[in-house]
């Protein structure tokens, strides 16, 4: 028996135009797995994907987070799915806990929290809440296409900039400059910013890795934009994806430097769960040629498998590739002169919400 975790055999699938999973295979709480046999009479007539939107109302807003290789306490997520629909995406599992499928459900099977503003303004008001920047962005885009018509990330921003409360966005969407009155406003307080993801400079790469995302010329001009109105921007190189693009560091880093970035950071890619399963039929759909050695590569960076969830490894791996990535990134590092400016968020102005509900003393 092969010790390869990724040996399998399968039929090929058929993309679905404008979606990043190729399938939408079932979720380790499922209790039927579907495979596909070959009798002859198989064929891929899976149905188009409208995009469906389901209004969630929560008990809390602010996730807690006590990772120490996380640059960030607390976090805000307004949406659950992505219609970003980027395939190497490490939230895509999360869809299991709604009993639907990490993958083509999680791109087009959205929910909206669309109370988030008023469930923050509730936990701003306790005495209880010890301001530090909120993370916008840790897990789905704060910025995905339909914030254009539900504003919660707009509402959220606006309460932000109200109690004076510091936040950190990470987005691969042109909608947040939608958002340039709040943000450089919030920026000239040292209140906010904001990290641009950008993962290849390759149109045609990201049309199928990344299909309903902002094109990578179209967020370099976005990382413009944000730097002209004083808005610090960081360029988060992620995921580097081995053998794919992990030749494009250096580049990427070059062109967001030239743009107004003043720092960066980069994360390998990692396959928790069920996107080991799914990242792979992404590869052998549209890449088969390189699946074998991409894979391979990953297994490398990560001890033998296609994650490992040590803190301090999960995010850069280690071994000989991973050292080979982390001495490139610190190179393109001087040669760009990013991360020569520390950017720093204060929490000193943090003011409670003027008509929050208050939380009396029990004496």
């Amino acid at each position: 028996m092969s010790d390869d975790p990724f040996e399998t055999t399968r039929l090929p699938n058929s993309p679905k135009k404008g979606r990043g999973a190729v399938s939408n295979r079932e979720s380790r709480y499922s209790e039927t797995i579907r495979e596909k046999i070959d009798d002859r009479w198989w064929s891929e007539d899976i149905p188009s994907l409208p995009t469906i939107v389901t209004r969630e109302s929560a008990r809390s807003i602010i996730t807690h987070n006590r990772s120490p290789d996380i640059p960030f306490d607390q976090s805000i997520n307004a949406y659950r799915g992505c219609e970003h629909g980027c395939i190497y995406c490490y939230a895509r599992p999360g869809h299991a806990y709604m009993g639907l499928s990490p993958g083509l459900d999680f791109e087009s099977r959205l929910f909206v929290k669309f109370d988030a503003a008023a469930l923050l303004r509730k936990e701003l008001a306790k005495k209880t809440h010890r301001p530090s920047p909120l993370a916008l962005g840790a897990n789905t885009d704060p910025y995905q296409p339909i914030e254009k018509e539900w504003r919660v990330t707009r509402q959220v921003l606006e309460l932000l900039q109200n109690c004076r409360h510091p936040v950190s966005i990470t987005t691969k969407s042109a909608l947040i400059e939608r958002d340039l009155d709040i943000l450089s406003a919030m920026a000239r307080e040292h209140l906010a910013q904001v990290q641009i993801s950008l993962t290849t400079l390759d149109k045609g790469l990201a049309r199928i890795m990344e299909p309903r995302a902002a094109s990578p010329q179209r967020r370099l001009q976005t990382i413009r934009l944000l730097a002209e109105a004083g808005v610090p921007v960081t360029v988060l190189v992620a995921p580097v994806v081995p053998i794919l693009t992990d030749a494009e560091l250096e580049t990427i880093l070059t062109h967001a430097a030239a743009h107004g970035a003043i720092r960066a950071d980069y994360i390998m890619l990692r396959l928790p769960l069920e996107l080991k399963e799914l990242f792979q039929e992404w590869l052998e759909t549209h890449v088969p040629l390189k699946a074998r050695h991409i894979l391979a590569r990953l297994c490398d960076i990560h001890g033998g498998k296609p994650y490992r969830s040590s803190f301090g490894l999960r995010q850069t791996g280690s071994g000989i590739y991973a050292e080979l990535i982390r001495k490139r990134f610190r190179l393109a590092l001087k040669k760009t002169g990013l991360n020569s400016i520390d950017v720093r968020l204060t929490s000193k102005l943090f003011r409670r919400p003027d008509d929050g509900p208050t939380q009396t003393s029990l004496f």
